[in-house]
């Protein structure tokens, strides 16, 4: 069984290190998710860290996904903190660690981010992800809607470039 959990700053805190290994797992996995493999585990705790301090800002909302007990998936809510976006946010960083995929958990993170986006007063919220990706499938599932494409976005782990979709969802 999966439960999601919004996690406080000293609960993000205390997740970095599986954070950390769910991070490198998706990187090293081929994840485009702004690092390119082999991910060093230092550099994964290192991004956990700050993320850690934007929590404790109020800047991200973090969710974990615990499937028997074990961290098996994360999502970000960022709401924007623009004047005139405060009914933004942007979803970063849907991983779930290759040992647990299909089992729903990624759909489960993102249902209980959008609950958190209404609760924010948040009706707009935006993604981008790699084109081709199994996760387009997941947000068309969703509701999202495909805003644009833009080619040659992100270094692969090839040294190739790829393209990235856009996607966005009002609440």
């Amino acid at each position: 069984m999966t439960t999601i959990a919004l996690l406080s700053h000293a609960g993000a805190l205390s997740a970095v290190d599986e954070l950390s290994l769910i991070l490198a797992d998706s990187v090293d996995s081929g994840a485009s998710v702004g690092f390119l493999p082999p991910l060093a585990v230092e550099e994964a705790i290192a991004y956990w860290r700050d993320v850690c301090a934007d929590v404790g800002r109020g800047r991200v909302r973090l969710f974990a996904a615990y499937t028997d007990g074990q961290l098996a998936g994360t999502v970000q809510l960022q709401p924007s903190p623009k004047a005139n976006g405060s009914h933004r946010a942007e979803v970063a960083k849907l991983l779930v660690h290759s040992a647990f995929r299909r089992r729903g958990i990624a759909r489960a993170l993102m249902t209980a981010l959008e609950a958190e986006a209404r609760r924010l007063g948040r009706t707009t919220l935006v993604l981008d992800t790699r084109q081709g990706d199994p996760s387009e499938l997941l947000y068309a599932g969703l509701g999202w809607v495909k805003a644009g494409i833009i080619p040659a976005y992100a270094r692969n782990g090839d040294g190739g470039l790829d393209a990235t979709v856009f996607y966005y969802k009002l609440l």
